[in-house]
């Protein structure tokens, strides 16, 4: 039987979209059926065995796409394997060590009983849209942070924990 896993994923500068991409590959490769999809596009995620659910994070919140699919969600949601990501910080701190969600991403962790949440680091480039976004580039404090090793070793995990294999993280720990 096939792992059907949907990635669901929030954006608005399209950095997000990326590492929901790094994920769904990741996946593919391990042999699981993973189908990448904005989370504004959903309709129903009965067909699907497991969800990866991630958003960028905007002055503490998730996108409001990613918001309104874990409350339409949330019933199914529950009833299989979740896990959730963020993208945000704009600086090495993603990298450095666990992040904590921030207590709305938390909130929603316990609503869909999620396996677990990461946060792995934002991008934010010239290109960026919004005002707010803009000016944060313009301060030179924009820049691409997004660790796709750390991306990677985490979606290899997830592969694992739903084929039922143990995984190995990249430091040789089981």
């Amino acid at each position: 039987m096939t792992i059907k896993v949907l990635v669901a994923y929030a954006t608005k500068n399209r950095s997000t979209a990326e590492i929901a991409r790094t994920i769904t590959e990741v996946l593919r490769k391990q042999g699981l059926d993973a189908e990448m999809r904005p989370a504004r596009d959903v309709g129903e995620i009965h067909a699907y065995d497991a969800v990866v659910l991630g958003s960028p994070l905007y002055e503490g919140q998730w996108h409001k796409d990613a918001r309104r699919f874990a409350k339409r969600h949330r019933e199914a949601l529950a009833g299989r394997p979740v896990w959730l990501f963020s993208s945000g910080p704009l600086d090495d701190s993603a990298s450095e060590g666990d992040i904590p969600p921030v207590p709305s991403v938390r909130r929603i962790l316990i609503r869909v009983q999620a396996e677990e949440h990461i946060t792995f680091g934002g991008c934010l480039t010239d290109d960026a849209q919004g005002w707010m976004p803009r000016m944060v580039v313009k301060a030179g404090k924009g820049g691409d942070f997004r660790d796709f090793e750390q991306i990677s070793a985490w979606a290899q995990r997830i592969g694992a924990n739903l084929l039922g294999e143990s995984a190995v993280d990249p430091g040789g720990q089981a």
